[in-house]
């Protein structure tokens, strides 16, 4: 029997747009639903039902029009789904009833009435739909369980299948009444001698999203994970398994992704239980969570563990407490005690065990991060802490945000596992230094041996711009060609080529400009490298001129993406451009021979170093969806940078800039007053930590620096 249930309900559904295999996969609503039930004990059938239901949207496609001979004044004239469905509830329960039965099971002819278009349109609409909706049986799979030698059917379709055990045809003309009707015959003939089959195989649909930890070493299997893509900035992992509803996601299966500067970016990895379920969630690419269209991709098991995978006993400890709504604080002081914590939610919002449901995030030798997760044993609760979200604790206002099992095991990776770029493989070739000599690195030249590749694909490699050179990509320099990468790491559509002379880049310009590359046409301007490296440091550069950057002065940029610097007077180290965790492999101290005067540093532009820097960062700088109220963040090279950049401007001040930390960060504020004074700068980062002995440094630089730029300043925290 089904799940020893005494009758099945042969259910079949119909929507305003595609139907049969592609049933849900473009959004539209469901119109149309007939049932006839099939009594498993006397093999006898019920009255066929067939009821329209009136959607949201009055519209029909052209086909879908012919296929159920409906048309729009019929869909207006019908109750909602709501409506219909209590009466398939009441009617279904009746005529059990009526037939000395207890209990029931659909039957379909796939999974996709049920989980790609009743429950997501019940899920958008806030339907509770009957528990008879969250377990079914197949009769493909049943009748393929029953009949093995059945492979051999094409494509396994209704008539099909009846043709295979030498049953006629269903005759109906309408749609629905034809496949229910066929489905009706096919399970009375699986019922009868000499199958006498028993309908076991039963399919259930979950009722909510089970949070849960993954380890690094568990095995993922590729083809059961997939990439959503434009989720909204808040969106929690609850909100992407609606998006999702009818489909079974693993435990502890969805992963938010997050950007170099530690935001999510709008992406998540979510892992289904098997195959199946993978490939009905890529049916759902460009349907809405909202008003925002989700991009669904298919993706591998091993970036699916770069993200939600951990191996901390801590943190599975943590998270053992299952059925838990997790919130993260962001911003305690690092004097903050677990009472203090729990003094600052209050009675209304009580922690799960007291303080073993905090878990304060630490470095490595000890220091408290600041962050903080809480464990809370229902919504209720997890609602009264976050309308504390920016309330004072001590002198700190404190940021609340919903979190995730996942969000726990990035955070504690990025603040207590091996730098990022540790984990990448070897590099075949030998490191060189930053300032690095021809042939590898271009010195700063008025030369216009250069061209600017502008508006490419974002998905396009150094071999799509080789394709797309043609014959001149002969006339390249080795190691000549430049990705440029945004904030983020990703490609920004911008690529510089060194030539061999500027007549080569000449006549790339002049062939190449707005040729096609995957669809997209690319400009080609020639330039010099002098201009390449203002168009770093955010100039702009096209066929009408070259227009400066807003400043001057340099900007430390990320790591992901190219930086320039004046070369100070004095010989600067590598070790002195880059902090160490941002090495791709240790390199000995090496001191670096003094460039010209306008020699600029870049990022090393051999291709392995590129490969590197397009690496997913995402998985490895977590936080909540919303920064604090700075106005931007860049990891900066250590000190003694600031230092040099600030002695080759103004000679004076780079003995008083040598008090700057060799440790810590440069954050550069924007926008300050004219008279904004040492004194207000520190008001304004009181509660952050900065060495004493940086004081002094500090005052003298933000002195020094009044008088070379507009109101901006280094502060060393």
């Amino acid at each position: 029997m089904a799940s020893h249930s005494d009758t099945l309900v042969v259910f079949f559904g119909a929507t305003a747009g595609a139907n049969g295999g592609k049933l849900g996969s473009d959004e539209r609503e469901i119109i149309l639903l007939v049932w006839q039930i099939v009594d498993l004990h006397e093999k006898k059938v019920g009255k066929l039902h067939r009821c329209v239901v009136k959607p949201d949207a009055l519209e029909l496609t052209d086909q879908c029009s012919e296929d159920t001979g409906l048309t729009v004044d019929d869909l207006a004239e019908a109750e909602p789904l709501d409506k219909v469905l209590q009466q398939f509830q009441q009617s279904v329960s009746s005529e059990v009833k009526c037939l000395g039965r207890s209990s029931f099971t659909l039957c379909v002819d796939s999974p996709h009435v049920i989980r790609q278009a009743l429950h997501p349109e019940a899920s958008k609409k806030n339907l509770v739909l009957p528990e008879c909706f969250f377990s079914f049986v197949d009769v493909k799979k049943e009748f393929h369980k029953c009949c093995p030698d059945a492979s051999s059917v094409p494509k396994r379709t209704l008539a099909s299948m009846l043709e295979h055990v030498g049953l006629p045809a269903v005759s109906e003309e309408s749609m629905g009444e034809m496949e229910v009707s066929s489905m009706v015959q096919l399970t009375l003939h699986l019922l009868a001698e000499p199958h006498n089959h028993k309908f076991t195989c039963v399919e259930t649909v979950k009722y909510k999203f089970d949070s849960g930890t993954c380890n690094k070493m568990e095995p993922v299997d590729s083809e059961t994970v997939i990439r959503a893509r434009g989720l909204p900035w808040q969106s929690s992992d609850q909100d992407i398994a609606r998006f999702f509803k009818g489909l079974s996601i693993a435990k502890g299966g969805v992963a938010l992704c997050l950007n170099a500067q530690g935001r999510r970016n709008g992406e998540a990895l979510v892992r289904f239980i098997n195959s199946e379920h993978r490939d009905l969630a890529l049916e759902r690419h460009k349907h809405h969570m909202g008003s925002r269209y989700i991009e669904v991709y298919k993706a591998t098991g091993e970036e699916f563990l770069k993200i939600a995978g951990g191996t901390s006993n801590e943190v599975a400890q943590f998270l053992s407490k299952e059925n838990q709504v997790i919130i993260r604080m962001r911003g305690l002081p690092f004097t903050a005690t677990p009472q203090d914590v729990l003094s600052f939610l209050g009675p209304e919002s009580p922690v799960t065990d007291d303080a073993e449901g905090l878990l304060f995030v630490k470095y490595p030798d000890g220091r408290p991060t600041g962050d903080a997760f809480v464990l809370f044993s229902c919504e209720e609760y997890a609602q009264n802490a976050l309308k504390r979200h920016k309330q004072i604790l001590g002198k700190r206002y404190i940021e609340l945000f919903r979190s995730t099992a996942a969000e726990v095991q990035q955070v504690l990776n990025r603040y207590m596992s091996a730098p990022l770029i540790s984990t990448l493989p070897p590099s075949p070739i030998m490191p060189v230094p930053v300032l690095a000599s021809p042939p590898y690195l271009p010195a700063a030249s008025s030369s216009r041996d250069c061209v600017r590749l502008r508006g490419l694909p974002y998905t396009a490699g150094i071999e799509d711009i080789l394709e797309f050179m043609g014959e001149h990509t002969v006339d390249i320099k080795p190691h000549g060609v430049h990705m440029v990468l945004n904030q983020q790491g990703r490609p920004s559509g911008d690529a510089f080529i060194q030539m061999k002379s500027p007549d080569k880049s000449f006549m790339v310009a002049q062939k190449c400009h707005k040729k096609t590359m995957k669809d997209r046409y690319v400009e080609v301007f020639q330039c010099s490298t002098e201009e390449m490296s203002i168009v770093l440091m955010g100039g702009t550069l096209n066929r009408s001129g070259l227009s400066p950057p807003p400043c001057k002065l340099p900007c430390l940029s990320p790591p992901t993406a190219y930086a320039a610097f004046p070369t100070p007077p004095s010989m600067l180290s590598e070790a002195a451009l880059y902090q160490p965790p941002l090495l791709a492999a240790p390199r000995p101290h090496q001191t670096v021979a003094h460039s010209p005067a306008h020699a600029l540093a870049y990022y090393p532009p051999q291709p392995h170093m590129y490969m590197n820097m397009n690496m997913n960062y995402t998985a490895y700088y977590p936080s909540p969806p919303v920064s604090p109220s700075t106005v931007g963040y860049f990891a900066a090279p250590p000190g003694s940078v600031a230092a040099a950049v600030a002695a080759q401007s103004h000679p004076a001040a780079g003995a008083a800039s040598s008090g700057l930390p060799q440790h810590g960060a440069l954050v550069r504020m924007q926008g300050l007053p004219y008279n904004t004074g040492v004194k207000d700068i520190l008001s304004f980062f009181q509660g952050y930590q900065y060495a004493p002995d940086e004081y002094s440094g500090m005052v003298q630089m933000s002195e020094q620096a009044r008088s070379l730029i507009q109101p901006k300043e280094w502060l060393c925290l």
